[in-house]
């Protein structure tokens, strides 16, 4: 029971009460995870359809809210086909490696918890416990991990589908991971800077009492942290991966019935859980007010979901205003600004830290970093100029040669 090690439930042992408890939390998580994405995907279309000024859905249940079931019933039923050119077992397997990973990563999220009075700990049995399924040592890097694997389920389907627009999907996925990886793990370094812990549970428990990462790390990380993991979850403006447009469907363009649905809903399943790992690295988790000291835990669920459903909000409003971008922007945004950028306030937290270990003065490390800061940015963007004006160049005579090229051979019938 290592992974579970963390948790006080399992610390004196592992009888029937304690797993009735983890029984409890993995049906209660996995029902709620599915729940939760039929209400995401019902939620999606009604809000872009309200800010496009259309109906959105309207026919199946009230408020078209059983849409979704609708249309999981048809892809059920639906006949599956395979591309004849397609590898048959890694095409079947790329679906579940995309889901998977999107249930796991939610497995190590706190939903409750007193964590303004008290440090999150429930009763349950006659069992202290905390209310999420598992809080390993490493909970956040196994969130890296997964949150990465998932990838190579798309990598892999556009691989085994036998097709050139999949397959351009696919390398459009592996270079996006990429490039906004190492973004996603610097902003992340600031949080655990903070936190001292990579235990999901300890980093919260580290927020109490409105000392949210927000803005105790200075507003940048969590800013580097969305927008990373918006191109992360392949979310507008960075769905290159899919650029019905350009590519038909993607990665996803062969796939049909029950493995097209899983697709479908292993994505809006990342979006819940990518905003459930956002609120609990920068707002706190389950921390908020506690109205009334009975059943206190019962208020950090509460405040857990009004934080999950704003940042749903926001990911929904980014999909129905924000074009997409081109492929090269795509590649200056994750490269040339993000990187940097974390980066630099990542050293700049990691010196206020130092100094005031040292007893530094706060004003002069500030100081220091931000003229450090300004002259780093200001030598990538010369060069970076220097870099365009070379492959400039470099085309112009490219197509100087080709021009001298065709002056120089005779024409067709001379």
């Amino acid at each position: 029971m290592s992974v579970f090690a963390l948790d006080p439930a399992y610390i004196g042992g592992f009888g029937l009460s304690e797993a009735l408890i983890l029984i409890i939390k993995v049906v209660g998580a996995f029902g709620l995870l599915l729940v939760a994405v039929m209400l995401m995907i019902w939620f999606e279309r009604k809000l872009v359809g309200d800010m496009q000024n259309r109906i959105g859905p309207a026919r199946a249940g009230p408020w078209g809210i059983l849409q979704t079931l609708a249309d999981g019933v048809k892809l059920f039923f639906k006949e599956d086909l395979r591309p004849a050119k397609s590898d048959r077992l890694v095409y079947r397997l790329a679906p579940y490696m995309s889901l998977v990973p999107a249930f796991l990563v939610f497995s190590v999220v706190p939903v409750g918890g007193n964590f303004t009075s008290g440090d999150g700990t429930v009763t349950w049995f006659g069992n202290s416990t905390f209310l999420q399924v598992a809080d390993p040592h490493v909970g956040i890097l196994l969130v890296l991990a997964l949150s990465s694997a998932a990838v190579y389920g798309i990598m892999l389907a556009g691989w085994s589908s036998g097709s050139k627009y999949s397959l351009l999907g696919s390398v459009r996925a592996s270079a996006q991971m990429i490039s906004y990886e190492a973004a996603l793990g610097l902003s992340l370094a600031a949080v655990l800077l903070q936190a001292g812990s990579l235990s999901t549970h300890e980093i919260v428990a580290a927020q109490g009492g409105w000392n949210w990462n927000l803005w105790v790390t200075g507003l940048v990380p969590a800013l580097v942290f969305v927008i990373a993991a918006t191109a992360e979850l392949n979310r507008p403006p960075f769905d290159l991966v899919e650029a019905e447009q350009e590519l038909v469907g993607g990665f996803h363009t062969e796939y049909s019935s029950i493995r097209f649905a899983l697709f479908f809903l292993a994505e809006f399943m990342n979006v819940i859980t990518m905003s459930a790992i956002i609120v609990t690295l920068f707002l706190g988790g389950p921390d908020g007010p506690v109205l009334t000291e009975r059943a206190s835990w019962i208020w950090g669920v509460v405040w857990f979901f009004v934080k999950l459903v704003a940042l749903l909000f926001m990911f929904v409003w980014f999909r129905a205003t924000l074009p997409r971008l081109r492929y090269d922007q795509l590649m200056d945004v994750g490269w040339k600004f993000l990187i940097p950028l974390s980066l630099g306030w990542l050293l700049l937290l990691g010196a206020l830290r130092v100094g005031r270990d040292r007893g530094w003065n706060t004003a002069a490390v500030v100081v220091v970093c931000v003229a450090a800061g300004a002259a780093a940015g200001v030598l990538l963007r010369l060069a970076v100029r220097s870099g365009r004006r070379e492959s400039g160049e470099l085309a112009d005579a490219e197509a100087d040669a080709g021009e001298a090229v065709n002056v120089g051979e005779p024409e067709k019938g001379s």
